[in-house]
């Protein structure tokens, strides 16, 4: 979808697959127990588990679970520590974009990348052999510069995603209880009101034929 989108947006521009391998490094996460509680938010694969008074990394990053829920891809712009169930990445800001890497690892099918025979794992052997789409690679500035515009795009349609949603779910949830009420309105009567019939009075209740 996302190479599709680029395309458009290319409009005939040069692009060429890069492993994740040469654009980024990824880190293991580190054990937490020893750290004291503070304000750094502590990140698993689940978001976030806590807050401690260290961090581990403090530029931007995508962060990228390597075992249980696969799908959380995270992207950080201030400090953090993470544990051992996900990674971080360092990002080579001179060649990729740091949020153009989030919106293309999010567009992929990560649950076909997993490695785990139970519970869901990424190797960083896999991961590290994605391809990126990077436009103008023989231009460095201009690569960027487009880039950033895709992530500025992405960055407003997801917006607006988020806030039609919201309005969608106040909708309906408005819609539901109008219904409910109607709904009790319906069957509630008054004796004096209302004579209760038997339904064989007034219908006939066949059964299906072969």
């Amino acid at each position: 979808m996302m190479a599709d989108f680029l395309e458009r947006l290319l409009d005939g521009a040069e692009v060429a697959w890069v492993p994740l391998a040469k654009l980024a490094q990824i880190k293991n996460g580190r054990d937490w127990k020893s750290l004291k509680e503070g304000n750094i938010p502590l990140y698993g694969s689940g978001g976030i588990m806590g807050y401690v008074n260290a961090y581990a990394y403090d530029k931007p990053t995508v962060l990228i679970p390597r075992k249980g829920s696969i799908t959380n891809i995270f992207y950080l712009e201030e400090p953090f520590w993470n544990v051992d169930t996900i990674y971080y990445t360092e990002i080579d800001k001179a060649a990729l974009v740091p949020k153009y890497l989030y919106h293309f690892i999010c567009s992929l099918d990560i649950e076909a990348l997993d490695t785990g025979s139970g519970r869901p794992s990424l190797t960083q052997a896999i991961l590290n052999k994605i391809l990126i789409p990077i436009p103008c690679p023989d231009n460095p500035e201009k690569s960027l510069a487009i880039q950033g515009e895709i992530v500025r795009i992405l960055d407003t349609f997801t917006e607006l995603t988020a806030e039609l949603t919201a309005e969608l779910t106040a909708e309906l949830t408005a819609r539901e209880k109008q219904y409910k009420y109607y709904r009790e309105q319906f069957i509630t009567f008054s004796d004096d009101k209302i004579e209760w019939v038997n339904l064989d009075e007034l219908a006939t209740i066949g059964t299906g034929s072969r």
